[in-house]
């Protein structure tokens, strides 16, 4: 499926370079892994090359994409759960689901949402997450440094939160 070299995107730890294939003997059963570098880390993933769908490991977006996920970004909130722990669990399923978009989704409420009601240390984690997992794969996608990426991400979700401290402020 992936060869080394190929840039992926691993759901939980971001984006990174499939530097080897390996065969390894667990439990007594050899089977072929990728070993991925996690880009910004001395990290290092393996992912058994017949999990790679269950994992939910990808290849990187197009460079197209990338303004795809930055409008996402620029959305509005449509979120209005009011229980943490059924936000927690959505929001965290989103993340899990290895797509830029949902991940993109949870970034976003959870920016506006930390400017409007707070958040928990558990949303903080999640958030921080969200954002690491964004910024790594649009970094590769655009072939920028992570700092960059970071800085235009930052100033996206600071931009969602100051526009809804505008909607608060028009209905007082």
């Amino acid at each position: 499926m992936f060869k080394i070299g190929s840039m992926v995107v691993h759901p939980l730890h971001g984006a990174g370079i499939i530097e080897l294939i390996e065969e390894k003997k667990v439990l007594n059963q050899a089977r072929k892994y990728y070993v991925i570098k996690i880009s910004g880390s001395n990290m290092r993933v393996m992912v058994p090359i017949n999990s790679v769908e269950k994992v939910g490991l990808r290849i990187i977006i197009d460079e197209e994409e990338v303004d795809k996920v930055l409008e996402v970004l620029k959305g509005d909130n449509d979120e209005n759960i009011t229980d943490w722990k059924m936000r927690y669990s959505i929001n965290l399923d989103k993340i899990k689901s290895g797509s830029i978009y949902k991940v993109a989704e949870v970034a976003r409420t959870l920016s506006i949402r930390s400017k409007e009601r707070g958040l928990s240390s558990g949303e903080k984690r999640l958030f921080d997450n969200a954002c690491q997992l964004i910024v790594s794969e649009l970094a590769f996608a655009k072939n920028m440094k992570v700092e960059e990426v970071s800085f235009m991400v930052n100033g996206i979700l600071e931009r969602k939160k100051q526009e809804g401290d505008d909607k608060i402020e028009f209905k007082h």
